[in-house]
């Protein structure tokens, strides 16, 4: 009797072990299960100290930026020249599409530019020249052994061109005038291509047509003298395999007698928006729609520059941002979304959303970016995306200036637009130093629903609603027009 009365309570004993034991591991089976990756630490970012490059002011005025970097036995250098595009008088669209490219071909006084190419050849190097719209550049790459004889062609290159006329007319045949140059965004759009990065340039935006006020040029006189800017409107910078010292010794024996000349004097610039509004393209062979809402942005030395660059990436920076997860992930409207408070070195950028979507949900994505826009009042952007933007931006900051030549690039860029030299290295504390409340203000101040003009391109019978149902509408005609009589440059005639 003992015998069963124990065996008994071992069993009881067993069974209530098992229950307990099930009991616990329901339990645990009913926790959410761990995140090993969020268990990973993850260091704070090492402070950011790149190569710096040795930088050099010449007695006229010239300055040097020297980058020693003996990774490969090559020297490259760029002379980056003060005057572009947006000097050239009104009349003389495209002229520097022609400057850039015979500054180069026309050659020297003492060799054309066929025996240029020649010489360059046989030494595997290069000299070339260009334009842009603030600046026009002379450039040369070459092997380490072949440094002195590249250079001279560059140093005669850059004081004494040789425009001829030959060149010229080869350079207008060849469509890099003005003719192309107003064709360029219509065909692109009947291309179907839509680029975002210009398309919405098309909407009616006054241009700001600029003279140098006593420069090169007198406004209004359509001519443009002949006459390379003096040394003080020129910043040189040469990285590769070369001893700084010896360097420096050559730039001075080659330009240091160069005589200093007058500053080339900042452009008047006077930027205006487009009229806030609808802008309609219809485009019959396409089954979706383009949308670009725009505006002015800032210049980097706004002080707001920082805080706008976190709240850009929150708001419209990537596949973690906020327009990505509820207008592409959550409603799914789009192909693309994204965009932000856009800025360049002297003139204001432009501030630019963009959602591509099929024809049939245009104006819900267009209702769908006005609800975010608006929401951004009543759900600022939070600590989390703020984290995941800033983290996003200092990752991947180091890989734009992960080479010397890079760095040299963006001090060349400051001392030309008149930055701060350490703007690169204070731009990581900058973008730490960002909160909640500066990302909340500087989307309040900035981005305004009633102040942006919003272009639409796309089949307009395929649309859920008409534009109209949103507001008035202007329609734009991108039918390409002929080449505009009296802007093609004159033989002779250059910056």
């Amino acid at each position: 009797m003992k015998r069963a009365n124990l065996s008994l309570s071992l069993a009881l004993i067993v069974c209530i072990g098992l229950v307990c034991g099930n009991r616990q591991l329901c339990a645990q089976a009913q926790k959410p299960s761990p995140q090993p990756w969020k268990q990973i630490p993850i260091p704070k970012l090492p402070a950011f100290h790149p190569q710096q490059p040795k930088r050099i002011e010449l007695p006229n005025g010239m300055v040097v930026f020297l980058q020693e970097d003996h990774e490969l036995p090559m020297i490259d250098g760029t002379a980056r020249i003060r005057g572009g595009e947006r000097s050239v008088p009104a009349n003389k669209t495209g002229l520097m599409d022609v400057y850039g490219e015979v500054w180069r071909t026309g050659g020297t006084k003492s060799q054309t530019g066929d025996q240029l190419d020649d010489y360059l050849e046989q030494r595997a190097a290069k000299v070339e020249t260009g334009g842009s719209s603030d600046s026009t550049t002379v450039s040369w790459s070459c092997l380490k052994e072949d440094f002195d004889d590249v250079f001279k062609v560059f140093a005669d290159l850059l004081r004494n061109p040789e425009f001829r006329a030959d060149k010229i007319e080869i350079a207008q045949r060849g469509c890099t005038t003005a003719s192309r140059a107003a064709t360029t965004i219509p065909r692109r759009l009947q291309d179907g291509k839509q680029p975002n990065s210009r398309m919405a340039r098309i909407i009616p935006m006054p241009r700001a047509r600029i003279c140098n006020r006593g420069g090169d040029h007198a406004p209004g006189s359509g001519r443009v003298a002949r006459q390379v800017r003096p040394p003080n409107n020129i910043i040189l910078g040469v990285v590769g395999d070369f001893d700084s010292a010896k360097m420096e010794a050559r730039l001075r024996e080659a330009f240091a007698a160069w005589p200093l000349g007058a500053a080339a004097t900042d452009p008047e610039i006077k930027l205006e928006p487009a009229k806030p509004g609808y802008y309609q393209v219809d485009k019959t062979d396409v089954n979706q729609s383009n949308i670009q809402m725009v505006a002015l942005g800032i210049t980097r030395k706004n002080p707001d520059y920082f805080a706008l660059s976190v709240f850009n990436e929150a708001f419209g920076g990537g596949f973690s941002s906020r327009l990505f997860n509820d207008i592409r992930t959550t409603k799914g409207l789009a192909y693309g979304v994204g965009g932000g408070v856009g800025s360049a070195w002297d003139h204001p950028g432009m501030l630019r959303l963009m959602v591509s979507t099929k024809s049939k949900t245009t104006i819900e994505s267009i209702q769908a970016l006005d609800e975010e826009i608006a929401d951004l009042a009543k759900r600022p952007i939070d600590d989390e995306e703020i984290k995941r933007a800033k983290d996003s931006i200092l990752n991947s900051f180091v890989f734009r200036f992960d080479s010397p030549e890079k760095v040299l690039q963006e001090k060349m860029a400051y001392e030309f637009y008149g930055y701060p030299l350490d703007f690169l290295e204070n731009y990581q504390k900058e973008i730490e130093k960002v909160h909640p409340e500066d990302v909340a203000r500087v989307a309040a101040k900035y981005l305004h629903r009633d102040q942006l003009a919003v272009l639409v391109v796309g089949n307009v019978a395929e649309f859920d609603k008409p534009l109209s149902s949103l507001g008035a509408v202007t329609k734009l005609d991108i039918t390409i027009p002929a080449p505009p009589p009296g802007l093609m440059p004159e033989p002779g005639d250059h910056p």
